[in-house]
């Protein structure tokens, strides 16, 4: 696991710091109580404030508490000092719990995210709507979003003809997009967003316009096989899987060919660049 600041939780805090650890295997941040607390009440001492807090939680059998960890972070000093952490779900509670006026304009942000949420329920178009205005913010030109939202169109069926083959849990799924992606990239997705430097990130996202063409290509040639010869079952979906990227990967290799260089580039999007700071490990 490796320590970092978090960009997300800095702006939420007004780009107060707030200390963040990166765990690869769960894919999760987990965030310094402590440096919530402190943002939070402006106290002057917040362990003080998170051990009382913490106890009141705890004897009123909130499960707030049982889903922290210790976890060794860089104090002002320097020195490395057991803290306890939590994911972001652990994070927004500890902030619902707590009375203070600089409390509650995340507290009002967040009734919002899920108004929102519900309303997109009754009219689907919204969260649409919602992904187009996100991409644009983050600079993404109109060519590109068409794309994108055509390319989630495509995943969508081939998800769909994969329910039909028997697939049913997201781990398969996960199994067989990286048996597409291994065969035309040579990477897992995983391994991939290691490659360009992201965490929560969508790979997707951050592809240039030629690798989102040939996972396209990967994921669309492995749909029509699957149709045509309906595989039943995750090991003869693998099998698919693999003949659609290879497919995808015949068109990389014949296109690194003409250009005389690789196609598969470890640039994303938004230049993200996250620094190592000490390998820590979560203690259960």
């Amino acid at each position: 696991m490796n320590q970092d600041k978090m960009h997300l939780v800095n702006k939420i805090f007004n780009n107060e710091t707030i200390r963040t650890v990166w765990d690869k295997e769960r894919e999760k941040y987990y965030i310094s109580v402590v440096d919530i607390v402190r943002v939070i009440t402006e106290s002057d001492n917040p362990q003080t404030y998170w051990r009382v807090l913490k106890k009141r939680l705890k004897d009123e059998g909130n499960e707030t508490v049982t889903i922290c960890n210790a976890l060794k972070l860089k104090a002002n000093d320097g020195k490395y000092r057991m803290t306890d952490v939590v994911d972001i779900e652990g994070m927004f509670r500890i902030i619902e719990s707590i009375p203070s006026k600089n409390a509650e304009p995340i507290k009002t942000w967040l009734a919002k995210l899920g108004s929102e949420r519900i309303d997109e329920t009754f009219d689907p178009s919204l969260a649409l709507e919602r992904a187009i205005d996100l991409y644009r913010f983050k600079g993404y030109d109109e060519n590109w979003i068409a794309k994108r939202i055509k390319g989630i169109q495509d995943r969508k069926k081939l998800t769909d003809v994969w329910k039909d083959g028997g697939i049913t849990s997201s781990k398969e799924y996960a199994i067989l997009t990286n048996e597409i992606y291994k065969e035309w990239s040579g990477m897992t997705a995983k391994e991939y967003k290691t490659f360009k430097g992201l965490r929560k990130e969508s790979l997707r996202d951050n592809m240039t316009d030629i690798e989102v063409a040939l996972a396209d290509l990967g994921e669309i040639a492995t749909r029509e096989i699957a149709k045509k010869k309906n595989p039943q079952g995750l090991n003869a979906n693998i099998e698919v899987a693999k003949r659609g990227g290879k497919i995808a990967g015949n068109a990389r290799k014949d296109l690194e060919y003409e250009l005389g260089e690789s196609v598969v580039t470890n640039n994303n999007a938004l230049n993200y660049k996250y620094v190592n700071d000490k390998e820590n490990k979560i203690l259960e």
